[in-house]
């Protein structure tokens, strides 16, 4: 049999609802306020079939540019060939949640201005970019009242 060509070819576990979260929507999801200007992703919910995004939109996350009662407008980049195109998609709030992704990055801009404010008090020079993490430490492993400890497979026994 060949491959079927439908809008929703290949999506049986893309758009399934998670383990123990099926049955009626939480009202939390509509009362979330979209303001232009967020991050949001895109995650499509098969319970709702309307406002419902393109597979291959599925997973991305975009900036809200439009806002209306039950969807917001989204523009997405999508690789095209060789290029990405800014893609804008209108997709019902359901199928939309707002994006931790930028979360982290403030969190260190605003230690970054703390520290800043206290070099300028203490005059002392502190390195504000990220550094990977260094080899731990070496040390001595001592074996008085230590002993070491021979690891090996268990034997299988074929028990008739």
């Amino acid at each position: 049999m060949t491959n079927s060509k439908g809008y929703r070819r290949g999506t049986r576990y893309m758009f399934s609802r998670k383990f123990r979260s099926n049955g009626p929507i939480k009202l939390s999801t509509y009362m979330h306020v979209y303001k232009r200007g967020d991050i949001v992703d895109i995650k499509g919910m098969g319970a709702v079939q309307k406002g419902m995004p393109y597979k291959a939109y599925h997973g991305r996350t975009g900036r809200v540019f439009n806002v209306t009662r039950h969807a917001v407008g989204v523009i997405v980049n999508k690789r095209v060939g060789n290029r990405i195109i800014p893609k804008r998609i209108n997709v019902r709030v359901e199928h939309v949640k707002h994006s931790r992704s930028r979360e982290d990055f403030l969190k260190r801009v605003q230690k970054n201005d703390e520290l800043k404010k206290q070099r300028k008090e203490t005059g002392v020079f502190k390195i504000l970019k990220r550094a990977p993490v260094g080899p731990r430490a070496g040390h001595m492993v001592r074996t008085n009242n230590n002993v070491p400890q021979l690891v090996e497979p268990i034997p299988y026994e074929f028990i008739a």
